[in-house]
């Protein structure tokens, strides 16, 4: 299954998730690199869907992305109790299989299943047999890093690919359906439809704990379908996950924590967007600067990663508040309110807060008005330091 790619400058990623994906398929057409990705299990890319808005990425970026995208939509809708509405955003869908088979097919990538890492090196790795793999360059990827200069909530999901014994009707994404029953936080369905008879349904949750009981989510989901007249022939497959949500965030001290020759990336770096926990945006940066950088050594693109994290950290203030007031100001079962306010708003300011690009007018237009949380908890939110000094003791 798995092609050495041809010799050149040797690249080595430790963790084959989306960001070693993307960053693969951004290098392949670079001359003289070897690209080698090394996995601990026995799934490259593991079994997810990626998904993002179109307005997210440049058309450039989209254009070497392509081979990547199983799924493309012309819209998208949300629903929620007293609110629906139907967005013309474009969107798309990667997914661990369309990722896998573009990833293998590219000649200068070798993909290298059930290796644990042990140590990572600015000139290679060490394996946890002993064995010791060199490279000109070594990059991190092998997931998110636990560290207190993070205050986070989590997002939690269940999501079963079903085929209907009939059409489901579902024609463009449904991104949130928070219509149902608010339990553990803010609570949504999430639909995404493969075929007139092919459905993801993910049960998801913006919730302040970790804890996940997969059968209890697997059952909603299957009460949802019959709530909705689906009789569901057959469950192709499972996946599930836990995203973190930044309520805050101590850029400076995570990145001391960090080595300062070797390049972190992805949720290993906290590059994702804070309040969706969406990550292809940030990887699609990050792999462009890769790119740009190329040939480079480990601690020179460390300190590039490091500077971009920062900007990007600086950029994000505000949706680290947004977090703030849904997790600490909005009683948990009234947080589906927040969201049902922010849909309301012009279609172009929601694709911008997606993409992680939002204006300072964006940022006046959204906190405009009463919000829908008690004023007084409101304003405990608005300075990050104290939620980081708590979390610290």
């Amino acid at each position: 299954m798995f092609r050495t790619g041809n010799a050149g400058q040797r690249l080595l990623v430790a963790g084959a998730g989306l960001a070693a994906g993307l960053l693969a398929q951004r290098l392949s057409n670079t001359p003289g690199i070897d690209i080698v990705i090394l996995e601990a299990s026995g799934s490259p890319f593991g079994e997810h869907t990626w998904s993002f808005h179109l307005a997210d990425v440049s058309e450039g970026d989209l254009q070497w992305l392509e081979p990547l995208i199983a799924h493309r939509w012309s819209g998208q809708s949300v629903r929620f109790r007293d609110y629906e509405r139907h967005l013309s955003s474009s969107y798309a869908s990667l997914t661990s299989a369309s990722v896998r088979e573009a990833i293998v097919r590219l000649p200068n990538v070798t993909i290298i299943p059930h290796v644990p890492v042990a140590e990572v090196g600015p000139q290679g790795v060490v394996l946890k047999t002993g064995e010791k793999i060199e490279a000109d360059c070594v990059i991190d990827a092998r997931g998110f890093r636990q560290s207190n200069a993070l205050l986070l909530g989590y997002q939690k999901f269940v999501g079963l690919e079903v085929e209907t014994e009939t059409p489901h009707g579902i024609s463009d994404p449904v991104i949130m359906d928070a219509s149902v029953d608010q339990l553990d936080g803010y609570r949504f369905i999430y639909l995404l439809p493969f075929s007139p008879t092919r459905l993801l349904i993910e049960d998801t949750r913006y919730a302040d704990g970790v804890e996940q009981d997969q059968s209890a989510y697997e059952r909603a989901i299957h009460d949802y379908a019959r709530a909705r007249s689906w009789a569901i022939r057959e469950v192709i497959r499972r996946e599930s996950g836990v995203l973190p949500i930044t309520l805050a965030h101590d850029a400076e001290r995570f990145w001391s924590e960090a080595p300062n020759d070797v390049p972190q990336i992805g949720v290993r770096a906290a590059l994702f967007h804070p309040t969706t926990g969406y990550s292809l945006p940030d990887a699609v940066r990050l792999a462009n600067l890769v790119a740009d950088a190329w040939p480079v050594d480990s601690s020179t693109l460390a300190r590039r990663i490091k500077a971009m994290a920062l900007s990007r950290h600086r950029q994000q203030g505000f949706y680290r508040l947004l977090n703030r007031m849904l997790f600490r100001a909005a009683e948990p079962q009234r947080r589906h309110l927040v969201l049902q306010r922010f849909y309301r708003l012009p279609q172009p300011l929601i694709e911008r807060f997606y993409a992680g690009e939002s204006t300072r007018f964006d940022v006046a237009r959204i906190l405009t008005g009463k919000p829908p949380v008690p004023i007084h908890k409101a304003l405990a939110c608005l300075r990050e330091g104290p939620f980081l000094t708590l979390e610290q003791a």
